[in-house]
């Protein structure tokens, strides 16, 4: 595959600004801080309601400062802001943050369209050059894929076949028993939003998402989606996160095909979170964990210092990611077409 091997990672910061974290969790301490060790970025300091949660996850990375309050997280100066917390706690810290600061928020960009819409009026009214965490667009795998689409090796684009068939250990984050939408705003948006970013806006969506009788704490667990790009592209998604049939039978995969070529990528970490066997296409530079955390806030990074040129995953883009979710949830609302009688 000619060229394949290139472009699997963006250039670092040249003068990186401290990192203030705010919100301790899991995915900061498995993906966020590892990938900013590896890149050597300073981290001024973190932030949690829960103390304890926070000088642990200090302790491990040898950080310096736990910041007591929110309000003392805020007043690093000149930092980038990491907002890792749950879409229903975004807009409140935003408000809290210094004018104009640099903000990468955590995916989802809250838990609605609504809120992504005030998300969006906050950042604006507040001169805040915000970016949402979309790492899938920086996997190495997906990078060597844009660069193939981008230089038109697989011809004009036919079919889009994501297959995510895995048991996901959602007991790891227990705030998303209290959540009213689970598996789409947090964890498959990421599809969505990749697809989004190699070959455009789609037209519609036809969604059906679905519980699972073994977990009735949680909302919808399972989906199937269509992403209509016209009669000339078939883009389906399978998305099973309760997957019961054991390790032999679990997938985690895109298939795009071009009418002169096509490409299979893997992402491993799904199949056993969070190390899982390495992704797979070409000979790669490594993994979507934890590879991919070094690209959105090097380019935040790289942006606010006049570095880079364009911010990849901005709140302006992210709003349209969210839309797409948020007609997910309108289709499997609405229901699909009866069956006309045949007698």
């Amino acid at each position: 595959m000619p060229g394949a091997a290139s472009n699997q990672a963006g250039p670092r910061p040249l003068n990186p600004r401290p990192i203030g974290i705010i919100g301790a969790g899991g995915i900061v301490r498995a993906a966020h801080l590892p990938a900013y060790r590896a890149l050597e970025l300073p981290v001024a300091g973190v932030f949690d309601l829960q103390a304890d949660a926070a000088r642990a996850t200090a302790d491990t990375f040898a950080i310096e400062n736990v910041f007591p309050t929110l309000a003392l997280a805020a007043s690093v100066r000149d930092a980038v802001f990491d907002l890792a917390v749950p879409g229903d706690q975004i807009l409140t810290i935003l408000a809290q943050l210094p004018p104009g600061a640099a903000v990468l928020i955590q995916k989802p960009m809250g838990p609605d369209l609504e809120t992504a819409h005030a998300i969006q009026a906050c950042c604006r009214a507040r001169g805040l050059t915000a970016a949402v965490n979309f790492q899938l667009r920086f996997s190495p795998n997906v990078l060597v894929l844009r660069d193939l689409l981008n230089r038109a090796e697989l011809g004009a684009i036919v079919d889009i076949d994501v297959r995510i068939v895995i048991d996901q250990p959602w007991y790891r984050w227990p705030f998303l028993e209290t959540v009213p939408r689970l598996e789409v705003p947090y964890h498959s948006i990421h599809y969505l939003d990749t697809i989004r970013w190699l070959v455009g806006e789609p037209h519609g969506v036809y969604c059906r998402v679905a519980r699972h009788p073994s977990m009735p704490a949680l909302t919808d667990t399972r989906s199937s989606i269509i992403l209509d790009y016209g009669d000339g592209v078939r883009c389906s998604l399978t998305l099973n996160h309760t997957h019961r049939g054991g390790p032999r039978y679990r997938s985690s995969e895109m298939i795009i095909e071009g009418v002169d070529g096509a490409a299979r990528l893997t992402w491993g970490v799904n199949l056993d979170y969070p190390a899982g066997p390495a992704d797979t296409m070409v000979p790669l530079r490594g993994s979507w964990f934890t590879s991919a955390f070094e690209g959105p806030m090097s380019n935040l990074q790289r942006f606010v210092a006049g570095e880079d040129r364009a911010l990849v995953s901005s709140v302006e883009d992210a709003i349209r990611t969210m839309a797409v979710v948020e007609a997910c949830y309108t289709s499997s609302a609405t229901g699909a077409t009866p069956i006309p009688p045949t007698a």
